[in-house]
């Protein structure tokens, strides 16, 4: 190869390597799965103590998770670069938003789990084809911008979350 082309692939790689390291979310590993059960299990108990322990119902239980979702989601955002600490709190406060969120589907308004699925199939489809329409891709490995993000957290955690509570309840 001549000098000129080896420059250029070389280019290329460094640009390969800074796109990763901007990548705000993490590689999944089994250390990612273990944690993500983790912090899934967590969003469920937290969701089932205000809504049920404390009494406040799933609607009160569902303002007070969202709300907090945003302001992580957010932060999360705005941020420069990957935080760990940062990105695992955005993790558990949206299991236990949707968690919260699903057992309001479910009990309050009354369409059980196959009505909470469907409502989330929808939900998660239209952002999926409205993600890729946007950005031309749905890839966890390209969310390196404020709009990727915002696809991001809108779909990957709920999916996982909803898959997770529903497939292992008890744990």
């Amino acid at each position: 190869m001549d000098q000129p082309a080896l420059k250029e692939l070389h280019c290329r790689a460094s640009q390969t390597d800074a796109q990763i390291a901007l990548s705000k979310v993490p590689e999944v590993t089994l250390v990612f799965w273990i944690i993500k059960i983790l912090a899934t299990t967590l969003g469920e108990t937290g969701g089932d103590t205000v809504s049920m322990t404390m009494n406040l119902g799933y609607l009160v239980g569902t303002a007070i998770f969202a709300t907090l979702l945003v302001i992580f989601v957010v932060w999360q955002i705005r941020a420069e670069r990957f935080h760990p600490v940062l990105y695992w709190a955005t993790i558990i406060a949206s299991t236990t938003a949707g968690t919260t969120m699903a057992d309001f589907s479910d009990r309050s308004l009354g369409i059980g789990y196959p009505g909470g699925a469907t409502l989330l199939l929808v939900c998660v489809l239209a952002s999926l084809a409205v993600w890729h329409f946007t950005l031309g891709s749905v890839s966890a490995d390209t969310v390196r911008t404020p709009k990727a993000e915002i696809f991001y957290w809108v779909d990957v955690p709920p999916v996982f979350s909803s898959i997770l509570s529903e497939s292992f309840p008890v744990l």
